[in-house]
């Protein structure tokens, strides 16, 4: 208990160095698209009016170029998305890993330090965040009417990690498959660092769940909810801290990988070690990776994606 104490203590303090409309939830079915640009064959950026919201949300989605209906993963971003794309398409090579796959890759844009979660309160400097009704409500009748076949997993990296398995015990019956990519998907576990990192990025922690110890928080705890990952195909990965071949890439917030990406990547080692036990006590099987090195940062998570797919893949037809 000693270690994780100090381990994810280290990765709250590393994390953190590095007026809206009032709608009625009712009115969530009724996200409508405002535009659709193509950017390439295999890409597309749809701009949609979230009710949920009140202002238009840009995902982005890569899918294969013949059209068709196809099974779909929502692929989530970490702390600081980007701003006109994913980080996924401007640090990976996700665009063209997919290219040739059937399967719609669907990426959000946007959602700073959300954790990709309906928060309680509007916060002054995020205005209203309301991404699980948007994840989970508006958004899947808008890529399947288009895209989809209905069939979905969901992943994503650090933070979109930690909400692609919150959203995946919250609606079991909407993935087949889940996938976190340096994450720790042990919310009070982590509650320290989740709490510092909004905070680091200019918001009130408060404001999403309440104070640590709420019922709120209970409610969005992966490692407690794990039962309902029962029957589903889980993939997590990790990195053990130790630098490894791809520290002297030059990639996005390639000084604070360098910096802090060890100690991250430490905590979220420890994190997932206590979540494996978690679900070997449940007896629900997962694919877990554990890497001798690599640091909290891009292009291990481009690695790692690569991974994942033979395990994702078949969970969801593609």
């Amino acid at each position: 208990m000693r270690l994780t104490r100090i381990a994810i203590a280290v990765l709250a303090f590393a994390i953190a160095s590095v007026g809206p409309m009032v709608v009625d939830p009712a009115t969530a079915s009724a996200a409508r698209v405002d535009r659709i640009d193509e950017l390439s064959p295999t890409r597309s950026a749809i701009s949609i009016e979230s009710p949920s919201m009140g202002r238009t949300i840009q995902v982005q989605v890569l899918h294969p170029v013949d059209g068709g209906a196809h099974p779909t993963f929502y692929l989530l971003d970490g702390l600081d998305p980007g701003i006109n794309q994913s980080t996924w398409t401007n640090a990976t090579d996700a665009e063209a890993f997919f290219a040739r796959k059937n399967v719609n890759v669907v990426l959000p844009v946007g959602g700073q330090a959300s954790y990709y979660t309906d928060w309680q309160q509007d916060d002054p400097k995020f205005g209203r965040y309301k991404w699980e009704t948007f994840l989970t409500e508006e958004l899947p009748p808008i890529i399947d009417a288009r895209y989809g076949n209905g069939v979905n997993a969901i992943g994503g990296l650090s933070m979109g990690g930690n909400a692609a398995f919150i959203l995946a015990v919250r609606h079991p019956e909407m993935y087949r498959a889940v996938a976190g990519y340096s994450s720790c998907p042990d919310t009070s576990l982590a509650a320290g660092a989740v709490m510092f990192s909004i905070a680091n990025r200019g918001g009130n922690p408060v404001n999403m769940w309440g104070a640590p110890g709420s019922p709120a928080w209970a409610e969005h705890d992966a490692a407690a909810l794990a039962d309902r990952l029962r029957g589903k195909t889980i993939y997590l990965s990790t990195g053990s801290g130790i630098p490894g071949p791809h520290e002297a890439e030059v990639k996005p917030q390639l000084a604070e990988n360098i910096v802090l990406g060890g100690p991250v990547e430490v905590g979220v080692n420890t994190c997932v070690i206590e979540f494996e036990q978690r679900l070997h006590t449940l007896n629900i099987p997962a694919q877990i990776d554990y890497s001798p090195t690599g640091t909290h940062s891009w292009s291990y998570w481009q690695d790692t994606l690569h991974t994942s797919w033979p395990t994702i893949a078949p969970a969801i037809g593609a």
